[in-house]
Formats: structure tokens, sequence, C-alpha cells
């Protein structure tokens, strides 16, 4: 058995407690900067990818209009 006082092991099972806690505290900050920082690299692609489809868009219906006006109406 245990030579150790009831007190002793309710100190060192609350520094544990305290150490896990601690722990997790610091893996879940972890995670929720990784998140912030995949987050805003997601948001910065589709802002990126909504300016190159609004250009693709713009010389498409540019393209339109050129080969509407050179094509001669009968």
């Amino acid at each position: 058995m245990s030579s150790k006082k009831p007190e002793e092991t309710k100190k060192e099972s609350g520094n544990s407690s305290d150490e896990l806690t601690s722990v997790v505290e610091e893996l879940l900050n972890t995670l929720s900067t990784k998140f912030d920082g995949i987050s805003s690299e997601i948001f910065a692609k589709m802002d990126d990818m909504a300016r190159r489809l609004d250009k693709l868009e713009a010389a498409l219906q540019a393209s339109e209009e050129k080969t509407a006006n050179s094509t001669p109406r009968t």
C-alpha cells in the first residue's frame, strides 16, 4: 500500500489535474490559432477566385459584344 497521507495524494492529484487543464487549454489555443489562420487563407482564396471570375465574365461579355458587332446582320 501507499505510505502517502491522504492530503499528499489530494495535492498530487490536484497538481495533475491543473497540469492536464493547462495542457488542454494550450492545445485548444493552438488549434484555435491554426483554425483562424486557415479560415483567413480560405477567405483570401475565395476573394481571389471571385475577382478572377469577375474578370473572366467581363472578358467573355466583351468578346461576345465584339463578335456580335463584327458579324454582319442580314
